[in-house]
């Protein structure tokens, strides 16, 4: 009785989350209201490589982010930086754009990009910071 094989290996390993950071950050480097948020900005080295090392580890890869950042903790991590709606939908543009490009050519593309866009998705909405705490939206009260 075998295992699934993670997203990791079905997508080539960190190859291709490191051609897929590379391709979601030459949009970012280019636009005029996510390139400004970056600490480092103009140079995307190290979110290319935060972003790599935390694909690799979530999808099945080695555990290098945590062994040298510690835990994800993706809300706090970015509670600096003004994320609402605008930020978030240009994110998703860019990163559902470098998706659609770096799974094009591999046999399983469609389907890898779907899982890929159902993470980033929901992800994207999380790390919204414009709501105030506790969350207060809508949906989230009639949840109680």
């Amino acid at each position: 009785m075998g295992t699934e094989p993670t997203m990791y290996e079905r997508a080539g390993g960190q190859e291709f989350f490191a051609r897929l950071v590379k391709t979601f950050y030459d949009r970012v480097a280019g636009d005029d209201l996510l390139a400004p948020l970056y600490p480092e900005h103009p140079d995307f080295t190290g979110a290319r490589h935060r972003l790599t090392m935390f694909l690799v580890q979530y999808w099945g890869g080695p555990a290098d982010y945590s062994v040298e950042r510690g835990h994800p903790a993706l809300r706090m991590r970015h509670l600096p930086f003004a994320i609402g709606p605008a930020q978030r939908d240009r994110w998703l543009l860019h990163m559902a754009t470098a998706i659609e490009v770096t799974t094009a050519d591999l046999p399983d593309g469609a389907e890898l990009a779907a899982e890929l866009l159902g993470y980033f998705r929901p992800t994207a909405e999380h790390l919204r910071n414009d709501t105030g705490l506790p969350i207060t939206s809508p949906s989230f009260r009639n949840m109680e």
